[in-house]
């Protein structure tokens, strides 16, 4: 009397599906999946409140507090709050390797649209390098070589508002019970 023993991948799966990782919508070629109403109410209201937060601040001291890379930082903190670019190291750190990218190409290059290029490239190098990714600070650098604000303004109102964002964003995220908790990581 012989007695077959059964093949392995009779009775357990085969290692590589059991190794396979879940596939997201945007990794299998779709987009995302539409927020709730709710979720999304909640983000555009929480940027909303922000960026104007960010306006009166500017008017009370008769200065623009309010530039398009803070908008596109707050719009990644609110609503996209579990990405690695949204996160606290790369929204503050990102905006002041940016800033000092920006400054020392103008420095070096003078004000075009040459030497905003150059330094949006350099600020993007430098936020790979220092594992801060934050595309928005690229533009922030951009935005130094082309209209020149005073550094002794504009630096600490930038440090300000990207501080100001990320709280709002940590606040936001505990409002709504059903949120993703912000920031995913600190630093």
């Amino acid at each position: 009397m012989s007695t077959a023993l059964p093949s392995p991948s009779a009775t357990t799966p085969a290692p590589q599906a059991a190794a396979e990782p879940a596939r997201s919508p945007a990794a299998a070629g779709r987009a995302p999946a539409r927020p709730s109403p709710a979720a999304a109410f909640h983000s555009i209201s929480a940027v909303t409140a922000v960026l104007l937060g960010l306006v009166g601040i500017g008017a009370m001291l008769h200065e623009p507090v309010l530039i398009p890379p803070l908008a596109a930082s707050a719009a990644l903190v609110h609503s996209a709050p579990t990405l690695p670019l949204a996160q606290p190291r790369g929204v503050v750190v990102g905006h002041l390797l940016g800033v000092a990218v920006g400054y020392g190409v103008l420095a070096a290059a003078g004000s075009s649209a040459w030497a905003a290029a150059v330094a949006a490239g350099v600020t993007l190098a430098l936020l790979m390098a220092a594992r801060t990714p934050h595309s928005p600070a690229c533009a922030t650098s951009v935005v130094i070589v082309l209209q020149n604000p005073a550094p002794a303004q504009f630096v600490p109102l930038l440090f300000g508002a990207t501080v100001l964002l990320v709280l709002t964003g940590y606040a936001a995220s505990r409002i709504r019970r059903k949120a993703p908790r912000y920031p995913a990581y600190w630093w």
